[in-house]
């Protein structure tokens, strides 16, 4: 049983990293899809097009971060605590990376179209940057009380 507790901590550990890159890379290929999209329909703006298109990476930086503060000695006594907030910060992480994603695509669609709204476009991937930041935090915060 032990042995499956331990794995479980080491699960968690790598998952935090491995969910985020998930979700980064689906958020990023989503908006970049769209900034290609709106390069080929208009003469000028293309870097920021490119530019909003790599909001999404942000949750992968989360999870290395997670992941090395989730670094330590994986015990019966702390896979647990390891598992659980890699796992749930990783799932996270990747679920506000799609849909950053999906908001920046939305932005480079309104931008492309009315250039003027460039920072108001971007307000909704701004709020699921925050609570991505909130579970990055958190999870920082839990993780020092993880017994060793």
């Amino acid at each position: 049983m032990n042995e499956l507790v331990i794995a479980l901590g080491w699960t968690g550990m790598f998952g935090a990293l491995a969910l985020s890159a998930i979700g980064s890379i689906m958020g990023c290929a989503i908006a970049g899809q769209a900034a290609i999209g709106a390069m080929v329909d208009t003469e000028s703006g293309q870097g920021r097009y490119l530019g909003v298109s790599v909001m999404p990476s942000t949750g992968v930086i989360y999870g290395i971060v997670i992941m090395f503060t989730l670094q330590r000695e994986v015990t019966a006594g702390s896979a647990p605590g390891i598992f659980g907030i890699g796992l749930l910060a990783g799932i996270a992480l990747l679920y506000a990376s799609v849909l950053q994603g999906r908001a920046c695509a939305s932005a480079i669609q309104a931008m492309k179209v009315k250039p003027e709204i460039f920072g108001l476009s971007l307000a909704p991937a701004a709020i699921v940057e925050g609570f991505s930041v909130f579970v990055f935090v958190f999870a920082l915060v839990l993780a020092g009380n993880i017994p060793a």
